[in-house]
């Protein structure tokens, strides 16, 4: 009789082996076999949690493309048939390599943040803070992309919000495919029947899938899920866009194996309360990650700013005091912007130092700059700094515009409208070169200024026989101040 059920037993066996528990890490994803009260990777502490991870299916059964077809102008990176090929040593000098045809959205800040243009066969996560309008810049792109079959699919929102968020857009796309789905297994079904050209999935984190028996959002799930979507988009040669959220801190949510199993990953940031936001390039296999695109929220959707300088500089019709223009630099792209100071003697006993937009630890050794080099005594004065248009700026160059619009306030004289700063300013009182000098000057001349003061090191970063701006080079923060100041 016990002979009976032994195969019985034997298969029960064999099924709780299957199951499997971990901890994970979740700060960064670190997996351990127990719990561990500091993480190894991150050094983090309290940040394990446990949980159930199913093993006994295969995940590549769930995902198998050997019937997909994809257009015969995108080939597909296994070849059309969607079967491996056969791998072998190979030297360089035996790739043979060709130029990718990318698709061209109708957005040209995506274009510019991707590299370009869309990689087919890439692999893309765009991270943001909740309500900044991730999902309404993608299914504004999706809409637009007129000429390709786009799925678009949701695990947050009904057909109907999604519906009205289309309508506000005022895009029409006959193409355009919605699928309200959080189980990926479900989700390639309706797939393989569509065979869709760009893929957007909004959100990453909602999805789950029946290999993994941990809940939506957990690490393992968040992991699993991006595996088959890598699968999908390498082995069809699609592109695919991952949305994501981000924790508190500002890291992007779920394990940090998620951005090293996608090509590009962006970040789209801005303060909700303005209509400015920027699409900033964190990893980019294919094109630099110098890159950020830049919108304004409207309306009907995300209208691209081609030149953000003139709409970041006020245009005010009276000359004011403690503001200055600084030739910034974001990214690979020069913008001008205003840097607004208000330097008030103190009423209470410890003074304030409030920033907008800018490092506070910076505007502290700004301060300390001007009292021990240039005797202004900023110690019983209350400052603040607004970065104007709800920008974060964390380009060093716009020291020596702050440096002046600190000084304008202190001495109540406003500074001439036509001249912007580009400068770091150092802790002995130099003004210090910054890069891409050349840049900015055309910038600042194409907005109609005419004069800009700079570092004396930057002189051979451009050319001197620049024509409609004036370009002063100066090396100390005391020769600012006699320039600006002394009458």
């Amino acid at each position: 009789m016990i002979g009976r059920y032994r195969p019985a037993f034997s298969v029960l066996k064999h099924s709780m082996a299957k199951i499997k528990k971990a901890f994970f890490c979740n700060s960064c994803g670190y997996e351990s076999p127990k719990w561990l009260g500091k993480c190894p990777s991150c050094g983090n502490w309290n940040t394990f949690v446990e949980e159930v991870i199913q093993t006994g299916a295969n995940p590549s059964q769930a995902t198998s493309w050997g019937d997909y077809h994809q257009p015969a102008d995108q080939p597909s990176a296994t070849g059309n048939s969607g079967k491996s090929k056969g791998t072998k040593i190979v030297t360089l000098d035996q790739i043979q390599t060709r130029e990718e045809a990318r698709i061209q959205a109708a957005d040209a800040e995506i274009n510019r943040v991707l590299g370009g243009g869309i990689v087919p066969g890439s692999i893309v996560l765009v991270a943001g803070e909740p309500g900044i309008g991730k999902s309404t810049l993608f299914l504004q792109a999706g809409l637009e992309l007129s000429n390709y079959r786009v799925l678009y699919i949701s695990g947050e929102e009904s057909e109907q919000q999604i519906k009205m968020r289309a309508a506000r857009i005022s895009s029409q796309n006959d193409q355009f495919y919605l699928l309200t789905e959080t189980v990926t297994q479900e989700i390639f079904k309706e797939i393989r029947k569509l065979k869709p050209e760009v893929l957007i999935v909004d959100s990453i984190q909602t999805l789950q899938s029946n290999i993994i028996e941990s809940s939506p959002g957990s690490i393992s799930q968040i992991r699993e899920c991006a595996a088959e979507f890598q699968r999908f988009a390498k082995e069809t040669n699609t592109p695919v866009f991952l949305i994501g959220h981000i924790t508190k801190d500002g890291s992007i949510a779920g394990p940090k194996i998620l951005e090293h199993m996608v090509d590009t990953v962006l970040q789209f940031e801005g303060d909700r309360h303005y209509a400015y936001r920027i699409l900033r390039t964190l990893k980019n296999r294919f094109g630099s990650t110098a890159e950020l695109g830049i919108y304004e929220m409207t309306a009907t959707g995300m209208r691209p700013v081609s030149n953000p300088s003139e709409i970041l500089i006020t245009q005010k019709t009276e000359e004011l005091s403690g503001s200055a223009i600084a030739a910034s630099m974001e990214g690979m792209r020069p913008l001008l912007l205003e840097v607004q100071a208000l330097v008030t003697q103190s009423v209470y006993g410890t003074p304030q130092r409030t920033v907008s937009g800018f490092d506070l630890r910076r505007l502290q050794l700004l301060l300390a700059v001007l009292e021990k080099r240039g005797g202004f005594l900023f110690g019983m004065k209350d400052v603040f700094i607004n970065i104007a248009g709800g920008l974060k700026v964390e380009d060093p160059s716009i020291d020596l515009a702050v440096i002046s619009a600190l000084l304008s306030s202190y001495e109540d004289k406003p500074l001439p409208p036509t001249i912007c700063f580009a400068g770091e300013v150092g802790l002995n009182g130099e003004i210090r070169a910054v890069n891409r000098i050349e840049q900015r000057v055309q910038e600042a001349e194409k907005l109609g200024f005419e004069q800009i003061i700079v570092s004396k090191y930057n002189k051979k970063g451009f050319d001197q026989q620049v024509k409609g701006i004036k370009v002063t080079a100066l090396g100390k923060v005391e020769e600012l101040y006699d320039l600006l100041f002394r009458d």
